[in-house]
């Protein structure tokens, strides 16, 4: 069912949590929080050969506990079930039921639904299992950056109506957490496109009612019933630039930080359609390994400040001081040693066992990226100074090597050169994944001046690039930005859409497909750069 949403229904459960939703007589409108049944579709993530995640949300009449089973089928019609299970869902885990199906057969498309206890069904799903043995091509959907209030999820509606995908990856900032208003200002808000709550996202009833709220974007649900999703937070699942010990969005006066991150952590993994291991590897029978990290809440090492340095007596010391120290301390770190050392050495099974390809999904850019020396002619002149000084800033730190943005990679160079330096050693054809950036790029990755891989950054389903703060003609912008940075081939800084990969044993493509607009309710799309790998090379041809 499709969900209507009211303020009021939302300010009664700031105290309730969504487990309030289930009570007899909270809500007698047709909202979320009288809502009964199955109230969000299906889901489908974690695929394995022979095996499969299935998510659902089952609300009883009642608001009591609830057993709701799943049955899988080759047919839509569920004339022969081949496979099935039921899991007992309730308030304490907001009526989510997440049950593993094992016994699937590799590489098969197969119709699911759940099934309540009052014989109800829910919406029927598909999901198609990963391949075993060899493979000739497997393609891949790549997303990231939905933010609701700037427009429809049009990319998502685009590759629902697709058939030549096999997976969907999500990497991160499925929703983002600020009150409304704040991103986007409400002159830049699309009519109808607003989530809940209105408040700013602190607690576990705050994030419940944002996954809510989300989840019932016709678009989302009919890709999560269409295809398997591999998915992972970054950043804006729990607040604005996080890590292990806070987040440039958590303020003193919002409580502690911890029970805040442990709230957003619960919610998702309610909420979507993933195993509460913080990483995995998935295997594409011989033609890929798929791998699943954590680079933000439990392990992250906070970002550098440097806008400090800026006002020090003598900034381009104070600069070089940090570049030469601070900026290259081998204890920074995006994952931690646990992480690492299971990549490593995941990296390296996935190449002994003939693995065509290693493809590593991380939530910020990987690719070096400093700011081009004339980047202050982009700005409008009646632009705030606070953008006028971001530009300034990043063209100084430019001269002396320094990037601009410290929340990706490029605030953790010697972590950066780990990874690398382990998968050059290893012999990996690596091709990273990211997103959180807005914007489309295509880098090749180097370390010590040899060749290490290829990264895919994704632009965003929905948030705005470069394009927000700039009056000059993006291809000018991109060009720029391609001259001033060696591992940047390719850019594109004012559209939006999603990656579309295709793998084979001999090469791999990406497609950056280019929605036509955010602010109408559209699918159109047309391919707006195309980039190509060629097997042992591990740069772009």
């Amino acid at each position: 069912m499709t969900l209507r949403i009211d303020r009021r229904s939302f300010l009664l459960t700031g105290s309730f949590g969504l487990g309030a939703f289930a009570v007899p007589g909270f809500a007698q409108s047709n909202t979320v929080a009288s809502a009964r049944g199955f109230t969000h579709s299906v889901a489908s993530g974690e695929p394995a050969g022979d095996s499969m995640l299935l998510w659902t949300r089952y609300v009883p009449a009642t608001g009591d506990t609830a057993e709701v089973r799943v049955e899988l089928s080759e047919t839509p019609d569920f004339a022969h079930v081949v496979a099935g299970g039921s899991q007992i869902t309730g308030v304490w885990r907001d009526f989510t039921a997440k049950i593993t199906v094992d016994g699937l057969a590799p590489g098969r498309v197969y119709h699911y639904r759940f099934i309540a206890p009052d014989g109800s069904f829910s919406p029927v799903g598909t999901t198609k299992t990963l391949p075993v043995g060899p493979v000739d091509r497997f393609r891949v959907a790549t997303f990231s950056c939905s933010n609701m209030p700037y427009g429809y999820f049009n990319a998502y509606a685009h590759a629902a109506a697709r058939n030549d995908l096999d997976l969907t990856i999500h990497l991160g900032d499925y929703f983002y957490e600020y009150r409304t208003g704040d991103y986007p200002a409400l002159k830049d808000q699309v009519a109808g496109r607003v989530p809940q709550p209105a408040t700013e996202l602190l607690h576990l009833a705050d994030y419940r009612i944002r996954y809510a709220s989300y989840r019932s974007d016709p678009d989302l649900m009919a890709l999560h019933a269409k295809l398997p999703m591999i998915v992972q937070w970054d950043d804006h699942e729990s607040s604005n630039d996080s890590w292990e010990g806070g987040a440039e969005n958590h303020q003193p006066d919002e409580g502690d930080w911890n029970a805040r991150r442990a709230a957003a952590i619960q919610a998702y993994r309610e909420w979507m359609p993933v195993s509460d291991e913080p990483w995995k590897a998935y295997e594409i029978g011989t033609l890929a390994t798929l791998f699943r990290t954590e680079t933000r809440l439990l392990a992250r090492t906070k970002q550098p400040d440097v806008a400090a340095l800026f006002k020090a007596a003598d900034p381009i010391a104070a600069l070089k001081t940090f570049r030469d120290g601070a900026w290259m301390d081998p204890a920074v770190t995006m994952m931690g040693s646990q992480q690492e050392s299971w990549l490593n050495h995941a990296l390296a099974q996935s190449v002994r066992q003939g693995q065509r390809w290693q493809v590593v999904g991380f939530g910020t850019i990987m690719g070096a990226t400093v700011m081009p020396q004339d980047a202050l002619s982009w700005v409008a002149p009646d632009a705030p100074a606070r953008a006028k000084n971001y530009i300034l800033a990043g063209v100084a730190a430019a001269k002396l090597g320094l990037p601009f943005n410290y929340d990706n990679w490029g605030g953790y160079p010697a972590a950066r050169a780990r990874f690398l330096k382990g998968a050059q050693a290893q012999g990996a054809n690596l091709i990273v994944l990211s997103g959180d950036s807005h914007n489309a790029w295509a880098y090749d990755l180097a370390q010590d001046g040899k060749p290490a891989g290829v990264e895919f950054a994704g632009h965003s389903v929905t948030s705005p690039g470069y394009e927000a703060a700039t009056k000059t003609d993006p291809k000018l912008i991109a060009a720029t930005l391609v001259r001033a940075n060696s591992e940047l081939k390719w850019c594109d800084t004012s559209r939006r859409g999603y990656m579309a990969m295709t793998l084979t044993p001999s090469s791999a493509s990406n497609d950056w497909i280019m929605v036509d607009t955010i602010k109408t309710h559209t699918p159109a799309a047309s391919i707006g750069h195309t980039a190509t790998i060629q097997r042992g090379r591990n740069t772009m041809a």
